[in-house]
């Protein structure tokens, strides 16, 4: 069928609040090129939202894929267990680097994920409380939303969010919020609104995600480290976007040393199918009773499939030093850019997990939200698919599969750069 046909369709038995507003509909894909139904190729810097850092239809995982689906496609693992689910938890709870040994739950989505971290939390430590911060994302559902440091679109509509969800700012100094606002406003969140005693858990993001792709400081994560030992209050790190290899290591929080109680992971984690993982310290993660947790379809065999195939391709084929090579070819041109156009500023990147801002001029710092989203209608046009981000719209972020070609990669840069010319002239 053709783009016309499927839009169609799709206008007519699609929900509205999740359709794409994209006309265009995939039909093949292969490493970071995409082609639509009616044949147009196009470069992939979104990389489905940080899901292909080895990009579209890896031979390995596809392969290995492949293989159980002629062993194996469900049983439920309560029901009955099967191999891929231990063996996947074992790579994990050897890799994730938790404050002692590791024990991992499976699920199938990054909220799903960050909901079972948050019940593991409350179990463990017998309190209820979670703060979160300023621009975090942490998934849909309603506990989702309620810890999501950001209103729209995620909240709008759906009536009131979870209680006992509490909020402090994340250090942007860009934005004028430095480390040292951000602990103080975290002090604050305490005094005023979530005690120690009652706090059961500190969430963050590492690398804020859809908040604008901001590093937080190493010393930061160490003094929220400091803060969670000293009263008892369980860490929780997200990397659901900024793990597999997304920062130059397997994990964004590796970069600092600090060692979280809990982490959440999916995305990038097999390439494409649907899983996700808490992995936690083992007295923590089994302090829920039997059966507390756990779905119908949490860790498929397939999806266990991909993720060990994923572990694999990511030694044998150096992933992580091609994303910490990809990393340093991105901030060259975007320091390039940032000398050459007036709008681009705040050039930012931990390994290619990379962004930077649109804005009216570098003295003013004034977001311009309708520069990026002309931007990305002018580069998807041309072939690019570029995904924005940030609190106010005018981050433009780049997710390109790590294994990209380098002639793929400088083709897409330069539509990057036509862009900002034509668009921001």
């Amino acid at each position: 069928m053709s783009n016309k046909e499927l839009q169609a369709l799709k206008e007519r038995y699609v929900a509205a609040g999740a359709a794409s507003p994209n006309d265009q509909f995939a039909d093949h894909a292969l490493n970071a090129e995409v082609w639509d139904a009616d044949g147009k190729r196009m470069i992939d810097f979104a990389g489905g939202i940080g899901v292909l850092n080895i990009g579209h239809r890896h031979p390995k995982v596809v392969e290995a894929v492949k293989a159980q689906l002629d062993k194996l496609m469900h049983t439920c693992q309560t029901v009955m267990p099967y191999e891929g689910y231990v063996k996947l938890a074992q790579k994990l709870s050897e890799a994730v680097p938790v404050k002692g040994h590791g024990k991992v739950m499976l699920a199938n989505s990054g909220a799903e994920a960050l909901e079972n971290a948050v019940k593991i939390a409350r179990a463990a430590t017998g309190k209820n409380n979670v703060i979160c911060f300023d621009g975090g994302y942490h998934g849909r559902t309603f506990f989702t939303m309620a810890m999501n440091g950001k209103a729209a679109p995620y909240q709008t509509s759906f009536g009131p969010m979870p209680g006992l969800v509490y909020r402090a700012p994340y250090p942007v100094p860009y934005h004028g919020i430095t480390e040292e606002d951000a602990l103080r406003g975290l002090a604050m969140t305490m005094k005023a609104d979530s005690p120690a005693h009652e706090t059961a858990a500190i969430v963050l993001e590492p690398v804020l995600g859809e908040g604008g792709f901001y590093p937080a400081p190493a010393s930061f994560l160490k003094a929220l480290r400091k803060i969670c030992d000293d009263n008892d209050i369980l860490l929780i790190v997200d990397e659901v976007q900024s793990g597999f290899g997304r920062t130059g290591k397997l994990f964004a929080i590796e970069h600092s040393g600090v060692e979280p109680d809990i982490m959440t992971m999916a995305k990038s984690m097999a390439d494409g199918m649907p899983i996700s993982a808490i992995v936690g310290t083992d007295k923590v993660m089994d302090s829920s009773g039997p059966n507390s947790l756990g779905g119908t379809y949490t860790g498929s065999p397939t999806a266990c499939a991909a993720a060990l195939a994923v572990f694999d391709v990511i030694e044998e084929e150096d992933i992580l030093g091609k994303s910490q090579r990809l990393g340093d070819k991105l901030r060259a041109r975007f320091d390039q850019w940032q000398e050459q156009f007036t709008h681009v500023d705040n050039a930012r990147n931990m390994g290619p997990m990379a962004a930077f801002e649109l804005v009216e001029s570098k003295e003013s710092r004034k977001p311009m939200p309708e520069l990026v989203a002309a931007i990305t209608k002018k580069a998807k046009e041309k072939g690019l698919i570029l995904l924005s981000c940030g609190m106010y719209g005018n981050t433009l972020r780049f997710l390109m599969p790590v294994t990209i070609e380098d002639e793929v990669l400088e083709e897409g840069l330069n539509i990057v750069e036509e862009c900002l010319k034509e668009v921001g002239a």
